[in-house]
């Protein structure tokens, strides 16, 4: 699938980027489409600034998004005094396909999407067949079936998600996920 082959083509240009071979491109937003801006949980003016980077295949991250976030959402982000940016980096082709999905149905239902998948990682990251259950998620969220194959196939969007990872390893050092950046201090692990 061209997915497969883009992220292939991007763990490539990552180690070239780590060699010093490459320039980072810039992760450009997009306001023309939303669904290639960063995903904020939480009042865009809030002070301090959380951004997390986490892949949708990562069991750390799914615990994280289980057991740690509703109380960093209920004592930081429902407040007010913290919004959380969060930032596709995934480690694999089902979680850059998760991402697309996530991405694909809008910033209405980007959070949504995503803690189902983080919620339900088990059964579709390991299903015998892991895109018809992501495809199945899609369907249940809603998403036909040739939407979220169309959606594959977004060239933008794939890009827009590679690039997110590979601004996080350079920007931000991330190699291992969950990851946070919190008023640009790193804190890695759940």
């Amino acid at each position: 699938m061209k997915y497969i082959q883009r992220f292939r083509s991007c763990l490539a240009s990552m180690v070239l980027l780590a060699a010093g071979l490459l320039a980072l491109p810039a992760l450009a937003q997009n306001p023309a489409d939303p669904r290639l801006q960063d995903m904020v949980l939480g009042k865009a003016e809030a002070p301090i600034t959380i951004i997390e980077y986490a892949s949708l295949t990562c069991p750390h991250c799914a615990s994280f998004h289980a057991d740690v976030l509703p109380e960093i959402k209920k004592e930081f982000i429902d407040t007010g005094k913290a919004k959380l940016i969060y930032r596709d980096f995934p480690l694999d082709q089902l979680a850059f396909a998760g991402a697309i999905l996530a991405r694909c149905a809008g910033p209405e239902k980007y959070f949504t999407y995503l803690n189902v998948l983080f919620a339900q990682q088990r059964q579709w990251a390991t299903a015998k067949d892991p895109m018809a259950a992501l495809k199945q998620i899609a369907r249940l969220g809603g998403m036909p079936a040739e939407q979220f194959d169309k959606c594959l196939a977004d060239k933008a969007l794939g890009d827009y998600i590679l690039a997110q990872r590979l601004e996080g390893n350079q920007k931000f050092n991330v190699n291992s996920t969950p990851t946070l950046i919190v008023e640009g201090k790193t804190i890695s692990g759940v």
